[in-house]
């Protein structure tokens, strides 16, 4: 690595993360994906995958610590928030936010992947980084930046109600306002067996209400009742 491409790593940890590390190397592996070293072997031998474990286990403790110590609700209620706080997309949200994308060493065929593939890289990037901090820095340091990168995302995750589970949110609100459970139907398959992308709607006494796409039925499925849900919300809304 020459001098150029080091000085942006410290710029990266001074501008966007508010730190000065004292082993700069270990911000570097944390933003080296496995692909990257395969493709150099003789100059990089460490990806990002033991700081990723470990910086998952900082946050789940961070996020865990911090519900626990500002909300009372019951250990159901508190479970779903963490994991809607802790999920891939929140991850990979913070980490875009902060302007990862740009120093992630991957190879060529990672940056050529599906939206979803690099969703993935970089929230597991962002955990990488939080066990960067850890180490480096010490455990308050890295609770402080998830303080400020993701419980405080809380406060939306509970207007939005997006901690909840949607089809069963969904479900829910289906049977409360119309009488009926909602079904999901496939609408439309795209691409190759190993990465296609499936189209569900959502129909509650035969109409549609959401629509959405994901590479697995589920996921799909799931998105089609996330939408489902903010008409019915909106409806409610308009009612009153």
């Amino acid at each position: 690595m020459n001098k150029e491409q080091l000085d942006s790593f410290k710029v990266f940890a001074s501008d966007q993360l508010g730190l000065e590390f004292r082993d700069i190397n270990l911000l570097i592996t944390s933003l080296t994906h496995r692909s990257y070293v395969n493709e150099h072997k003789k100059s990089v031998s460490e990806h990002n995958e033991r700081l990723e474990f470990l910086g998952d286990a900082v946050l789940e403790l961070s996020v865990t610590d911090y519900l626990y110590r500002n909300y009372s609700e019951p250990e159901g209620i508190l479970t779903a928030w963490r994991a809607a706080l802790v999920r891939t997309e929140t991850n990979a949200d913070a980490a875009h936010k902060l302007g990862f994308e740009d120093l992630l060493r991957m190879s060529k065929g990672e940056k050529a992947g599906s939206e979803r593939a690099r969703q993935v890289i970089l929230a597991d990037a962002f955990e990488a980084i939080i066990g960067a901090i850890s180490l480096d820095q010490g455990y308050d340091e890295a609770d402080r930046f998830i303080q400020q990168h993701v419980t405080v995302k809380l406060s939306d995750i509970i207007e939005n109600e997006s901690w909840r589970d949607s089809k069963s949110y969904m479900q829910e609100l289906a049977q409360r306002h119309d009488n009926t459970t909602p079904t999901y139907k496939i609408l439309r398959e795209d691409g190759p067996d190993h990465e296609k992308t499936f189209t569900v709607g959502v129909f509650v006494a035969n109409k549609q209400l959401g629509t959405g796409t994901g590479h697995s039925k589920q996921e799909a499925e799931s998105n089609a009742a996330t939408e489902a849900v903010k008409k019915y919300k909106s409806r409610t809304i308009s009612n009153n």
